[in-house]
């Protein structure tokens, strides 16, 4: 699967990249039809320490699925978003079935 990973207005760390790449990749092993997904990471501007935002598009046939969250941290954003992406395609499995 092909992940495009964009960050606004900063440079990501290397090691974030491995970290998304790594969790996207073990959806990809659960969910087989996946063509994509693209990455987005944003720092927010409200002050506050929950600035991290990550915005995720997972791109299948059909519908593309999304989830957008925000935390202390990058990587926990990333858990967080990848455990409301697991839902939508447990949601989309079960369409699909019918």
């Amino acid at each position: 699967m092909k992940v495009n990973i964009n960050s606004v207005h900063f440079k990501t760390d290397k090691r974030l990249d491995v970290f998304i790449n790594e969790k996207l990749e073990k959806l990809s092993s659960v969910y087989n039809n996946l063509i994509g997904s693209e990455v987005t990471l944003k720092l927010g501007n409200n002050g506050n320490p929950d600035n991290k935002i990550i915005e995720i598009r997972l791109l299948i046939r059909g519908n593309d699925l999304f989830a957008k969250k925000q935390a202390k941290s990058f990587e926990e954003a990333t858990d967080i978003a990848l455990d409301a992406l697991k839902k939508q395609l447990q949601k989309h499995k079960e369409k699909l079935k019918k």
